[in-house]
């Protein structure tokens, strides 16, 4: 993709389409297209523009839920990227997103460089994007290990221990790569609907594979609060 990718920034503050444009336009390969703060005015937007590459989208809309914008988008433009950009943060809502095709997901507050990173991720992959792909490809997309894969590649530390799901497991490392800074297990318990004891034991164990990093914090007591942050 030579062209500027035009993007549409949708969010009902002010400040923030004012603030997600200067982050857009500081960016090289990307100019605003236009601005939206209500669902219904995105629709018509993307209905007027169809030269539109990315959307910028909340959640949280006056007239409407930006996963069902999202899902109107993917059936009538499906050639259209879409960034979420959000405070929600409910595994509920994380999870619709990625099952209707986001290109990436920010939970709000981030920093201007974790801003710029998602938007560089989405230009590379359009770059990239060889049009058919391999299996591998498929499997690597779908978070499986590929069928073509030799044997050694498949550890066996793969498998689970006893007492664990594979969907509470990937509940929990969802919630963790969506965070836009370091969690703590009570904020990603709230998250998944899960106990604090609960998230804490499947985040000890994506730290052991080397899938998210512990990050001590320590207060003014000096006694260090666990923290994680995806790798």
């Amino acid at each position: 993709m030579n062209h500027q990718i035009r993007t549409l920034i949708v969010d009902d503050d002010p400040d923030v389409l004012s603030m997600h444009r200067l982050f857009v336009e500081s960016i090289d390969g990307f100019e605003v297209a236009g601005t939206a703060a209500r669902a219904a005015e995105a629709t018509a937007r993307l209905e007027a523009a169809p030269d539109i590459d990315l959307v910028l989208l909340d959640v949280h809309l006056p007239d409407g839920n930006g996963v069902d914008v999202l899902t109107e988008l993917r059936a009538r433009h499906p050639h259209v990227g879409v960034i979420m950009i959000t405070a929600a943060a409910e595994a509920a809502t994380v999870r619709a997103a990625i099952g209707r095709g986001i290109d990436g997901y920010l939970v709000k507050p981030f920093t201007v460089e974790d801003f710029r990173r998602r938007l560089a991720a989405f230009r590379t992959g359009r770059q990239q994007d060889p049009g058919r792909l391999a299996q591998a490809e498929i499997d690597a997309l779908m978070g499986e290990t590929t069928t073509a894969a030799p044997a050694a590649v498949v550890q066996p530390a793969a498998a689970l221990p006893k007492g664990y799901s594979q969907p509470t497991l990937d509940l929990v490392a969802a919630a963790v790569k969506a965070a836009a800074e370091d969690v703590s297990a009570a904020e990603v318990g709230e998250a998944c609907g899960i106990s604090r004891v609960s998230a804490r034991r499947y985040l000890d164990l994506l730290t052991r594979r080397g899938q998210a990093e512990l990050r001590p914090r320590y207060g003014s007591a000096g006694r260090p609060e666990h923290r994680y942050r995806w790798i």
